[in-house]
């Protein structure tokens, strides 16, 4: 409708009524992004694994995590999640890491659970990441840390690795960048522009040449929100130790019920 009034009354040319489209979708794209559930303060967590409730001040603002943990750990775990929910419904994930041993550090993003403030952009985002694995560096030698990102917690959790040195790096349903994930889903409108508004590039193909540490990958070769082909590309620009596991059939939110993913989180978090 816009687009239509605007060409009626102007005559703009339809570059210019698409950038107009994707300058509004810039104003809004935190809600076209991300999904979150707003906790209140007060609310309380009921999980059958002895956790924490841990805080974390960043501009101003309190940022929420909670630390599980399992007695005599291997290691711990920070795990970046996907772009809905809050930790409620995120916390369910802690036995798949307890019962082999590790200790699981889960933060909420900005606006989300109990996190307060608002994502205003990718600096925010990077930046709370890795005030997160800052806070695990306090209690646990770096070399006892595994990074995993879930969906666009892999562009946080790529960047981290990039920056610092852990264990190892596993990532589930990762993607390229988002202005490649934009262009997939909108391939109508021109990269030039997603590029040009988007707040959230997240290039994880850029960030992932860095990390020195051993690289998984899991992918579904289903997934129809992140194409596996960008499993793929990741791990061909990995350039220390890595390995791409691809879970056949696999979706975007079922890796979890596959008999192969669970082997090879096993023999993952079994390596030294």
């Amino acid at each position: 409708m816009l687009c239509r009034y605007l060409k009626k009354q102007t005559a703009l040319p339809a570059f210019l009524c698409l950038l107009t489209v994707m300058f509004l979708a810039g104003c809004s794209q935190e809600s076209l992004i991300f999904f979150p559930e707003v906790l209140p303060k007060e609310y309380r967590f009921a999980f059958p694994t002895p956790f924490q409730e841990v805080r974390l001040s960043a501009d101003g603002i309190e940022l929420h995590a909670l630390h599980f943990r399992t007695p005599s750990p291997r290691g711990v775990v920070l795990y970046f999640h996907g772009n809905a929910g809050s930790l409620r419904t995120w916390g369910e994930i802690a036995p798949a890491f307890t019962r082999r041993g590790f200790d699981l550090l889960l933060p909420d993003y900005r606006g989300f659970g109990k996190s307060q403030g608002r994502l205003d952009g990718e600096g925010a985002l990077l930046a709370d990441a890795l005030r997160m694995y800052d806070h695990l560096r306090k209690e646990y030698p770096e070399q006892a840390i595994v990074l995993y990102g879930r969906s666009i917690g892999a562009g946080p959790a790529t960047w981290v690795a990039s920056q610092r040195k852990p264990r190892k790096l596993i990532l589930e349903s990762p993607y390229t960048s988002l202005v490649n994930l934009g262009a997939y889903h909108y391939p109508f409108l021109p990269r030039l522009l997603i590029r040009t508004f988007l707040r959230y590039p997240l290039p994880t193909d850029q960030w992932i040449r860095s990390v020195s540490c051993p690289v998984y990958l899991f992918h579904g070769t289903a997934d129809d929100i992140i194409p596996f082909r960008m499993g793929e590309r990741l791990n061909a620009l990995s350039t220390g130790k890595h390995r791409l596991i691809a879970v056949p059939g696999g979706g975007h939110n079922d890796l979890e019920s596959s008999s192969l993913y669970q082997r090879e989180l096993d023999q993952i978090l079994k390596e030294e």
